[in-house]
């Protein structure tokens, strides 16, 4: 076990045996020699097993348990849970970067560096001498950069499929609407949107219930299509809209009586 393993397991040793439970505050950069070790020969077997792909899901698990951190901070001021799942989103940025350094591709230095550069770059009114005095001038200015980012490089994805199919479908919606209705131009107004969304639900109260209908499948489809747009329209968040629902929903169906049970 190299020098830095030996005073991280002796740290570690110290902790297990107070009584008083006396935590070591540990550095971000033991924190990486943590993940090495852990990624060594004589690390875990576990995390020695772990790759990109198997670990996309933990990403998607831990970005998804700090949003509802955020959502208990705001309703509880209880900053705990946050503060503990930020540090598990950051486990993953660490070891995606560790098994990048042991593939030779790059180092989480280097990842550090880049999303700096990026910041710098991207704030050319805070760090350069453009001019943006509201926060829609900001953006204008973010997304021009983007695509002179993109100037030059190889994209293998067409410009509606670098929306990421990983995000959760009524956010790739809105964001595959907004951007075609940019490219092309030919997005449905609001008031359009409403009106077929009368004419679906029409329809679709005229359908007979059934396990699986493929018409009615392509109707709720279109349905939910035109909701997003009316979202990307006014600008709300799909997302959080139905969460909060969902969470009124659940409030709603545990203060009533509940169904006697059958026997």
């Amino acid at each position: 076990m190299g020098g830095s393993a030996c005073r991280l397991a002796s740290a570690a040793g110290q902790w297990k045996g107070t009584n008083t439970m006396e935590k070591k505050r540990y550095t971000y950069e033991e924190f990486l020699e943590i993940i090495k070790t852990l990624r060594s020969e004589n690390g875990c077997p576990w995390d020695r097993e772990q790759t990109h792909m198997s670990l996309r899901p933990c990403m998607m698990e831990e970005a998804a348990e700090v949003t509802a951190a955020v959502r208990i901070y705001d309703r509880t001021g209880s900053f705990e849970n946050l503060r503990e799942e930020l540090g598990d989103v950051l486990l993953q940025v660490v070891m995606h970067s560790r098994i990048a350094e042991e593939e030779g591709l790059f180092t989480m230095e280097d990842v550090v560096s880049e999303v700096a550069e990026k910041m710098v770059r991207r704030h050319p009114h805070v760090f350069g001498s453009v001019s943006a005095e509201t926060s829609g001038e900001v953006l204008r200015n973010w997304e021009e950069i983007k695509k002179q980012e993109k100037e030059g490089k190889k994209q293998e994805e067409t410009p509606l499929r670098e929306i990421p199919m990983e995000l959760p479908a009524l956010t790739r919606a809105c964001k595959v609407l907004k951007k075609a209705d940019k490219l092309y131009e030919s997005q449905k107004s609001f008031a359009a949107s409403a009106d077929r969304m009368k004419e679906l639900s029409l329809k679709i109260s005229e359908r007979e219930p059934a396990d699986y209908d493929k018409e009615l499948s392509d109707m709720v489809g279109d349905l939910l299509l035109e909701v997003s747009n009316i979202s990307r329209i006014c600008k709300l968040s799909q997302e959080q809209i139905l969460t909060d629902k969902i969470e009124e929903t659940i409030e709603k169906y545990e203060k009533a009586p509940k169904r006697a049970e059958k026997t």
